[in-house]
């Protein structure tokens, strides 16, 4: 079976942005599985995209607050067609970070990851794949707003694809 991800962090709505933009939802209407690695910021948007989403897995991030923090883990682990992935909003300093993540995630093949805002994809001397998706909404010093998209199958992640915002 071929599962269609979107990775998506750092959505800080309504305080970036009013709203996700078009081009993300309809990359929402296309996933069959949506990956959100924190700072939603509002538990509104969290409904959204659950009621939007073929299929939601989310945690949260140090600008969610009480209502989020309730219905999202902190770290998620989930096996997706064969693959161990994990998701955490924070990591650390960039430097480092992959020896530190195979310590931390020994047992996981992919590690999504936010609060940067900075688009990220390295593998890990243990083979482990990370990736920070940057964000949608707030690009900080990046040259545009993004998310990842990825296809899951037989137990190999292919066509990991940063795509840049092009529409609001």
């Amino acid at each position: 079976m071929t599962t269609r991800l979107l990775l998506i962090s750092d959505t800080h709505v309504p305080q970036r942005a009013r709203r996700l933009p078009d081009q993300l939802w309809q990359a929402v209407d296309e996933a069959d599985l949506v990956l959100h690695a924190g700072d939603w910021v509002d538990l509104p948007l969290f409904d959204e995209l659950t009621e939007r989403s073929t299929a939601l897995l989310g945690v949260y991030g140090n600008n969610d607050g009480a209502g989020l923090r309730a219905v999202l883990p902190e770290i998620m682990h989930e096996s997706i067609e064969g693959i161990r992935f994990a998701m955490i909003h924070e990591t650390g300093p960039a430097a480092g970070r992959e020896r530190r993540m195979d310590a931390v995630f020994p047992d996981t093949d992919v590690l999504v990851f936010g609060h940067s805002h900075i688009p990220w994809d390295t593998v890990s001397p243990g083979g482990m794949r990370l990736l920070n998706p940057g964000s949608p909404t707030d690009r900080r010093r990046q040259l545009a707003h993004t998310y990842l998209t990825a296809v899951a199958e037989n137990g190999q992640l292919s066509d990991v694809t940063l795509v840049p915002i092009t529409t609001d």
